[in-house]
């Protein structure tokens, strides 16, 4: 159970992976400003909030910034009337040790999870024991209930397999996985073996988001919620409130933005997300070496694909105020 005692299971729903933005400076400190209007449109368009994951360049945040991001997006919930909305924080670290120590800064500033990869960097000594044995252990000394990051492209593909979650799910304190390995088959594996308010699924991506549902996956973490949360929010509504052929119509439209977003990198979808919600174009660029996201014809073509989706959006935001 997280320390707060709100949670006994991962939520369902939508749980957006925020976006960081840097100022344009030599050192790229966090811009605040920009950041409190994200965190304040996302926490109230969807069911979750997740702070410095792969999106959020986990890798490139001290364990202090990853703390005060927690701090933040946990006053301006509290400020909006929703002072136990569910935050995740992203680990991502080189050693356990490390790892833990993340978890327990983002617990002591009100982060309710910790979504944790495997520390890939001699990815060759990661064997599935070493995996499971990590996890266990992280699970055991963690403050923080565990969710289990698979993204076998970003950890030279080390892939927490299904006989690995029949093991970590029975762990009381790992309550859920995020699929970003695109495993409908480990969804419903997963669906099968456990209820999911004791270890459940969720997709990694949005666009298979009614395949997820259909398998067993209670919800979704996906970066596109940083441009599309209430259409996220809307496909998930359609599909649990039995409108499943309009949920199957919305998730078809979300295609082609979708793929606009994917393909243009974490600081397209950055320019992406200031773009639309007209955030100042010089808090975009990711922390140093990530390139800049400054090709014209790149920016183009995601505008392109995006646009079509735009006014729903706008319409779906409208209809929730």
């Amino acid at each position: 159970m997280s320390p707060s005692g709100r949670f006994k299971f991962y939520p369902p729903g939508i749980h957006g992976p925020s976006v960081t933005f840097f100022e344009d400076s030599q050192q790229q400190d966090i811009d605040w400003k920009t950041q409190a209007k994200h965190f304040e449109h996302m926490i109230s368009h969807l069911h979750g909030i997740v702070l410095a994951g792969s999106s959020g360049e986990s890798a490139a945040l001290s364990v202090a910034e990853k703390g005060q991001l927690v701090k933040k997006a946990r006053e301006i919930a509290t400020a909006l009337g929703k002072p136990d909305f569910p935050i995740t924080l992203g680990i991502l670290a080189g050693s356990t040790r490390d790892i833990l120590v993340q978890i327990e800064e983002g617990c002591k500033n009100g982060a309710d999870f910790a979504l944790v990869l495997v520390p890939a960097t001699f990815h060759w000594s990661m064997t599935s024991k070493a995996v499971v044995d990590f996890f266990k252990e992280a699970g055991d000394r963690s403050p923080l209930p565990i969710i289990i990051y698979n993204f076998p492209n970003l950890l030279s593909g080390i892939d927490v397999d299904p006989f690995m979650l029949e093991e970590l799910g029975a762990h009381p304190n790992i309550y859920a996985i995020k699929l970003t390995c695109g495993g409908v088959g480990k969804a419903t594996r997963v669906a099968a073996q456990f209820e999911s308010t004791q270890f459940t699924s969720v997709s990694g991506m949005s666009d298979w988001l009614v395949a997820a549902f259909a398998a067993g996956s209670t919800g979704c973490i996906s970066g596109v919620a940083n441009i599309f949360p209430n259409v996220l929010v809307e496909i998930y509504n359609l599909y649990y409130n039995g409108k499943v052929a309009e949920a199957i119509e919305l998730q078809k439209r979300l295609v082609q933005p979708e793929l606009g977003i994917a393909t243009s990198d974490v600081s397209g979808m950055k320019w992406i997300t200031a773009k639309t919600r007209g955030y100042p174009e010089n808090s975009v660029h990711c922390r140093r070496p990530i390139p800049r996201f400054e090709d014209q014809e790149k920016k183009d073509r995601a505008m392109r694909l995006i646009t079509p989706l735009l006014s729903t959006e706008d319409q779906l935001r409208a209809a929730n105020k």
